[in-house]
């Protein structure tokens, strides 16, 4: 079989490589910057990798012989789903990988946000000594109410994390049972808008969906408790950007803490790599050295296994057999 990988962002494909060849494989990689180079890669490929590039239904359409793209993560929002599944293409992702290393970049940020770490770190910098903000911004996880939207794996693990702060943790998932949720020490809350009013800090862990992209925006913004803080490790497409930054202005929403964004890259001269009150990060809240050795074996391993008549695991939708290729 020929896979093609369409963008990476390590610093080699060695691991892919290997695994490949071992198959016998063969490997073609190209950093894809356009549509265009993304048809002329994937026109003859038997399984497509991918990373960010956006798998369009033109691109899907190019695919002559492909059964099979596998998503370098746990979302699959750059891939058009419907276009792949209605050509017999399965498209499967890594859905068990960086799981605690997210959770605990969600508490690093909660923590980070509510103890004011940034703040003061710039504030000594400068060379100054005491309180960067007014004592209000300074908050103790045991007098909050933490908004969790998503009990799969991520937020299960923020909601573990949070336990032993004592603060009160209130949950959102329409596909899990309130008992689920309950068993965990969390409370279950029916919707987001009754959710929203009770949190003091927001933290989202759901996919990018048609249901939930720009979930959060003007309106649900102005529901939330003046002064809380909104986490974001999830997808950047869930914010409405523009209702964000003008609630961090107004000082309606008292921080944000983000490390995706809506569009990625953020501008260099975008209001939030500069705003007082946001703490950014370049979306690498999934980084440790075992967890990218992980998904870049787990997605080289899922393209090799394309090549039998079953299908690979993890595959998101709905394909239920391979497509056949002459």
């Amino acid at each position: 079989m020929n896979i093609a990988i369409t963008d990476w962002t390590f610093p080699d494909l060695e691991i892919e490589e290997r695994i490949i060849k071992a198959a016998g494989d063969e490997v073609v990689a190209r950093q894809c910057n356009t549509e265009a180079e993304l048809i002329a890669l994937v026109a003859n490929a038997d399984a497509v990798i991918t990373q960010f590039a956006r798998i369009t239904p033109a691109v899907i359409a190019a695919m002559a012989r492909c059964r099979a793209i596998i998503r370098y993560g746990i979302g699959v929002d750059n891939v058009d789903l419907s276009a792949a599944r209605d050509r017999g293409i399965a498209v499967c992702n890594v859905p068990d990988y960086c799981i605690d290393e997210v959770a605990d970049h969600t508490l690093a940020f909660i923590l980070a946000a509510t103890r004011q770490v940034v703040s003061h770190t710039m504030s000594l910098r400068t060379g100054a000594w005491g309180l960067a903000v007014p004592v209000p911004g300074m908050k103790a996880l045991r007098d909050l109410s933490v908004g969790v939207v998503g009990f799969g794996r991520i937020g299960r693990e923020v909601v573990s994390r949070l336990a032993p702060f004592k603060c009160r943790v209130l949950v959102f998932d329409p596909v899990v049972t309130p008992g689920e949720i309950e068993k965990a020490g969390a409370t279950p809350v029916s919707s987001v808008d009754a959710l929203l009013p009770q949190c003091d800090v927001l933290t989202l862990h759901c996919p990018s969906t048609d249901r939930t992209r720009r979930m959060i925006d003007s309106a649900a913004l102005a529901k939330l408790k003046p002064g809380s803080i909104l986490i974001n490790v999830a997808r950047g497409d869930l914010v409405d950007t523009a209702a964000l930054v003008a609630a961090l202005q107004s000082g309606h929403l008292g921080a944000a803490a983000l490390d995706v964004f809506d569009p990625e890259p953020l501008p260099t001269d975008h209001p939030l790599r500069t705003l007082p009150n946001v703490i950014v990060a370049p979306h690498i809240a999934s980084v440790s050295p075992p967890a990218v050795k992980k998904l870049r074996g787990t997605a080289a391993t899922l393209a090799v296994a394309a090549r039998g008549d079953q299908l690979p695991p993890n595959v998101v939708n709905g394909v239920t057999s391979l497509r056949a290729v002459s």
